[in-house]
């Protein structure tokens, strides 16, 4: 199948577009009666009884209200009928689960983040079967009015386990402070995004989204059965509390420490100043925010000294979004383009306000969506934010004398990584050989601890119809024994 070749009408919607919308609402479900289930699927498929249809990637004008979408853990594929033998077939980090202690200590859902104190009824992976997300543009009583219809369809098929809202800032920042969802990846084949600021990199296949595409290795991901292979997806849904107290804190207290400005050190983590302008296009300050098409329009590599940053003298090599996807700086295995996610999450929770402090959660909650878990969410997760060693040796224009990037790298993430203060690290690098010039700061706590987590598989919307037809095909059996 060509990259080009994308059936938009056969694809989930919030695969290939980012919606734009304010508002989030989403449903964790367990399947009761795997029958009656199918009906559900169906009716949502096709926007039956009242209920709102399944959102495609098919561009809709004008803009609607509600934007709605469907995936499945491992447990609720099995649940509807899906046999053991072809879920064999499914990518082996889907087939563990978020809550398998081989996938937990992989990301680092260790500590209070380890699954046995996640909320919601997350902690029990067998029972998590559903994700239905509900992302309506700016109504409030849009998503309640919808909300209702579908519990009123719930009735008699699944159980509501749990539900988590989420709202965006006018500003669109997370608690943190930080502009979000500006470097997302360009796929080949699919439609051009309105706001999407342009990548300096190339345009990633499809197939690293999209199963039964080509995907930058030169293969397709596939499943069985058949009727799954095509147009289908992975996703890890997290809800990811923030420690914005934490975090001013500790940007603070480094500040005092070292002398550098509050928020340039802000920068310095993060990779980009707070209103999104990256620090390699704008190093000593902050400015006015840059325009859309500018924000991504950058790689870290240049022979020209000027524009040149191999050795994190502007943007550090453990910054967040250069451990997230190093562009063209030289990594250890594949480049970065063989690791790419698409990230669609909001806020939860009210903003904070430092001078009148709560005790109120707060975090982000969304979809990092890949055609492979192992190989992008989970890669990323353990090979770039936790370790500091995946980078190779590598000067610049201006030779060894000016350091190598192997030298100016220590520490996990500091936003993300599995920080304790007796070990974490986060080196700022300067000009001089084997990094005798950088300054390495100590003593970070965990800022993000995660309350939740699945991992999903998208259908395309030819797979929902044949999930939903599954049951009814035969394939009944006791509950008890569908979970994985």
């Amino acid at each position: 199948m060509s990259d080009a070749a994308i059936d938009l009408d056969d694809v989930q919607g919030t695969i290939l577009r980012g919606y734009r919308v304010n508002l989030a609402r989403h449903f964790v479900l367990t399947i009761t009666d795997a029958a009656a289930t199918g009906k559900l699927i169906a009716a949502l498929v096709r926007g039956d009884h009242g209920l709102p249809t399944i959102t495609t990637a098919r561009r809709i004008v004008p803009k609607p209200a509600i934007f709605v979408n469907l995936c499945f853990s491992a447990s609720g594929l099995a649940a509807l009928g899906v046999s053991p033998e072809q879920l064999a077939s499914f990518d082996a980090a889907f087939q563990r689960g978020a809550t398998d202690p081989a996938s937990a200590a992989t990301v680092g859902d260790v500590g209070a983040s380890a699954p046995q104190h996640w909320i919601g009824g997350l902690d029990n992976g067998a029972q998590v079967h559903i994700l239905l997300s509900v992302w309506a543009t700016d109504s409030c009583a849009a998503l309640e009015s919808v909300s209702a219809r579908l519990r009123a369809a719930f009735v008699g098929s699944v159980a509501e386990l749990y539900t988590q809202d989420g709202a965006q800032f006018p500003d669109r920042t997370v608690h943190f402070g930080y502009r979000h969802g500006i470097a997302q990846p360009t796929i080949i084949g699919a439609p051009p995004r309105k706001r999407h600021a342009p990548d300096a990199q190339a345009p990633v296949p499809a197939g690293e989204f999209l199963l039964g595409h080509p995907n930058a290795a030169g293969g397709t991901y596939r499943v069985l059965p058949a009727e799954l292979s095509t147009n289908s997806s992975y996703a890890v849904f997290r809800i990811l509390e923030q420690d914005v107290a934490g975090f001013e804190a500790m940007l603070a207290r480094h500040a005092a420490e070292t002398g550098i400005d509050t928020e340039l050190l802000a920068a310095k983590i993060l990779g980009r100043w707070r209103n999104g302008n990256p620090l390699t296009l704008a190093p000593a300050m902050q400015g006015t925010r840059l325009p859309d098409p500018e924000l991504n329009n950058f790689e870290f590599v240049s022979a020209d000294p000027a524009t040149d940053d191999t050795l994190g003298l502007k943007c550090p090599i453990g910054a967040h979004i250069r451990r997230n996807n190093p562009r063209d700086a030289a990594v250890i295995g594949t480049d970065s383009t063989h690791h790419r996610i698409l990230r669609r999450s909001m806020p939860y929770g009210p903003q904070y306000d430092q001078t009148r402090p709560d005790q109120h959660a707060r975090g982000l909650i969304g979809y990092f969506i890949n055609a492979s878990i192992r190989n992008q969410f989970e890669f990323l997760s353990s090979e770039w934010n936790r370790a500091s060693d995946f980078v190779k040796s590598a000067t610049g224009p201006e030779g060894p004398a000016a350091g190598n990037a192997v030298y100016n790298i220590s520490g996990e993430d500091v936003l993300v990584g599995v920080n304790d203060p007796a070990r974490s690290s986060f080196t700022v690098a300067g000009k001089g050989p084997k990094g005798s010039a950088n300054r390495t700061l100590h003593g970070f706590s965990r800022l993000v601890t995660t309350r939740g987590g699945v991992y999903c598989f998208f259908p395309s919307i030819k797979g929902l119809l044949f999930l939903a037809a599954l049951p009814a095909a035969g394939a009944e059996r006791p509950l008890a024994q569908s979970s994985t």
